[in-house]
């Protein structure tokens, strides 16, 4: 910026600065009064917006300050059972003798860490035979099931976590469906009735 436009800008704002004095001068004092009352309730809003918002990050800081931790501890949690799983279904390992003591202490270390998780308000979606929620829940898979309403969770291929009301991982499901052939059977009878 060359030196000439800083110069106007400068006797610019002592201008407007002059002619905003020349205004409050020609106002009476109840309205210089009036003005000034308009200022500071304007800043005590202002403050107390401030005031509020951060109470609300604090809180938010300390509810979900865990969130990331948690979500990663949840591997844990998920390595424990496919580990157990699969030593179930290891055809070496069924024949060892101490395999039920090994699988014992494998559940009671799944059930402290589930107990850890709902003691820190982390909690696991219920989702078999509830209706599909795409807040709560990720469609993998379709199965076509005529028995129960399309959009019904019948398996459940991940199990989802809710820290507190946030969510902290969708369950992951296969949701049923109809028949499609026997929708257009249906729909075709319809039509030529």
């Amino acid at each position: 910026m060359s030196e000439n436009n800083k110069k106007n800008q400068e006797s610019n704002k002592q201008e407007e600065g002059k002619s905003e004095d020349a205004q409050n001068n020609n106002l009476s004092i109840e309205q210089k009064l009036n003005k000034t009352e308009d200022k500071l309730l304007r800043s005590l809003a202002e403050i107390e917006n401030q005031r509020r918002r951060f109470e609300k990050e604090v809180k938010d800081a300390f509810e979900f300050g865990s969130f990331n931790f948690a979500k990663e501890s949840l591997a844990i949690l998920d390595n424990l059972q496919r580990a157990k799983e699969a030593i179930k279904n290891d055809e070496v390992l069924k024949k060892n003798k101490d395999l039920n003591k090994f699988l014992e202490n494998i559940s009671i270390i799944e059930k402290d860490l589930i107990s850890i998780f709902e003691k820190n308000r982390i909690k696991k979606i219920v989702t078999i035979g509830k209706r599909f929620d795409p807040n709560l829940h990720q469609a993998m898979t379709e199965i076509e099931d005529e028995k129960v309403e399309s959009g019904t969770i019948l398996q459940e291929i991940q199990a989802g976590y809710m820290l507190g009301e946030r969510l902290l991982r969708p369950a992951l499901v296969a949701v049923s469906k109809k028949n499609s052939s026997k929708n257009e059977e249906i729909k075709e009878k319809k039509d030529n009735n």
